[in-house]
């Protein structure tokens, strides 16, 4: 029997696959979808879309739908401390009690997507961050409306979901979707501290047959969706059988989430897809078809041997990352450095100028000519200025140029009291960079004040996944070389 469905989200990476299947068992389906992470490259033919927040789901949908799957969330644990907390309560609390009213008004069944971070670390995991908290409340909310009001309703939680169409960029990519991009550029995995946190992998697939049938059958909560199969993050890492790199913990990163099945398993459900069938695939797909990249520019005022604890945390860098190629536009600055050799293997450092300290003068202009000279032979992952000082005029003046995205760390720089003459030049980078890592709190104020509109963490294009990571590391290393200072 055909049915209206509403699907939030639609335009997802879940929604979009589940779309799909709806339309292919001939259903009549609508996405209503914000495009906040949804993609219009993931429109699916026969889905009737709908532009618009799930709090004005009344006004945009007028029908009166069989069925509601709300996947249209805010769904990142580390992001949800960074991003403005009113964007983790609009998107999640205030659009899912809108669906709630939309669903008790048209008496409509209610299939939310909830998260599995409320069972992790003995249930502790609910209170970790933001997001949780807001979805783990948001589960109360479902099953409160059901008591008052009759509503029916069954809840699902996804369990680190993979597959085809994944996200791999961007500060909303998922990890499956981060080591898959980061291996196909030839990069190492960044992995976060411990490593040994453990995650269970369910295919895409297994979730959309899981969804189908709670939708059809499932009354109630606790419908988990999930591969029984559990692997620690260096595990999955090890399963590339490529170089990784270790990253600094992060704040809400549970340790693990034991899989609550047994609800969906009672209506016939189980997993067909493994993980390591899946990264089989892949990985054999990446050596026929992709040409790997590993090539990163350096934009530096100085230099090896000339080297403070920015310089020195970025040799630390280059140590730790051997299959990546560093090639570093810098000034001569002196004699003793303008014929001196890189002392890694994997950069290579184009030097600029006489010798002499007036050299940086000239390097906005002189590091902009080098680096259009080098990209002309190389292509590069991003662009990274290691301070928003002279060489970052020539980083800023070859990313309009090219449109590789650009990184700016702050490294030890003081923002305050800068002369008037330096701000319009410390502006122009600010607002042009695509990231800009501050490793003190006082820096990231001076950056507001100075730029407004400036991007403090990470954007969303698609070159510069690599980027947000590799941040991680380097403040990291300055945080270690300026404790040895």
């Amino acid at each position: 029997m055909q049915k209206l469905v509403v699907v939030t989200g639609g335009a997802g990476f879940v929604g979009s696959h589940l779309c799909e299947r709806l339309v292919r068992d001939g259903h009549r389906v609508i996405s209503l979808d914000n495009y906040f992470t949804g993609s219009r490259d993931n429109h699916v033919e026969g889905v009737e879309y709908r532009d618009g927040h799930s709090r004005d789901i009344t006004r945009h949908i007028p029908e009166r739908p069989d069925l509601v799957y709300h996947l249209g969330e805010y769904s990142r644990v580390e992001k949800s401390f960074e991003d403005p907390i009113d964007l983790v309560w609009d998107l999640n609390i205030a659009g899912t009690f809108a669906v709630l009213e939309f669903c008790r008004k048209h008496k409509s069944k209610l299939i939310y997507a909830g998260s599995s971070t409320k069972f992790a670390d003995d249930g502790l995991g609910k209170s970790q961050s933001p997001y949780a908290w807001s979805k783990s409340g948001n589960t109360e909310l479902v099953k409160n409306y059901g008591t008052w009001f009759g509503l029916e309703y069954a809840i699902t939680y996804f369990y680190n979901v993979y597959g085809p169409g994944e996200r791999g960029n961007g500060p909303y990519a998922t990890l499956i979707g981060i080591f898959s991009e980061q291996y196909r550029r030839g990069l190492p995995l960044t992995v976060v501290s411990p490593g040994t946190q453990t995650r269970n992998f369910t295919h895409i697939e297994d979730i959309v047959e899981g969804l189908m049938l709670v939708g059809e059958k499932g009354n109630g909560d606790e419908f988990g969706i999930g591969s029984p199969e559990a692997f620690s993050v260096l595990e999955v890492a090890d399963m590339f059988g490529h170089d990784k790199v270790m990253l600094p913990e992060r704040r809400g990163n549970r340790m693990n989430a034991p899989v609550e099945d047994a609800k969906t398993r009672s209506l016939g459900w189980e997993p067909k897809r493994t993980l390591r069938t899946f990264l089989g695939e892949t990985l054999e797909e990446v050596h026929k078809n992709t040409k790997r990249q590993s090539r990163i520019l350096v934009f530096s005022t100085t230099f090896h041997p000339i080297e403070g604890v920015a310089e020195k945390a970025l040799s630390d860098v280059i140590e730790a990352l051997p299959n990546v190629h560093f090639d570093i536009v810098t000034t001569a600055h002196s004699k003793e450095a303008r014929y001196s050799v890189s002392p890694h293997k994997n950069a290579t450092i184009h030097r600029l100028g006489s010798g002499k300290k007036t050299d940086k003068y000239l390097l906005p202009l002189l590091g902009y000519w080098k680096a259009m000279e080098i990209y002309e032979k190389e292509k590069y992952i991003f662009a990274w200025s290691l301070m928003a000082s002279y060489a970052a005029l020539a980083a800023t003046l070859f990313r309009r140029a090219t449109f590789t995205p650009l990184l700016v760390t702050l490294a030890n720089q003081r923002l305050h009291g800068i002369p008037f003459v330096f701000r319009l030049p410390l502006r122009f980078t600010l607002k042009h960079a695509d990231q800009v890592s501050a490793t003190e709190s006082h820096q990231e104020r001076a950056v507001t004040r100075l730029t407004p509109s400036t991007r403090l963490t990470a954007s969303a294009q698609g070159g510069d996944a690599f980027a947000n990571q590799i941040r991680f590391l380097y403040n990291d290393m300055l945080r270690k070389r300026m404790e040895q200072k």
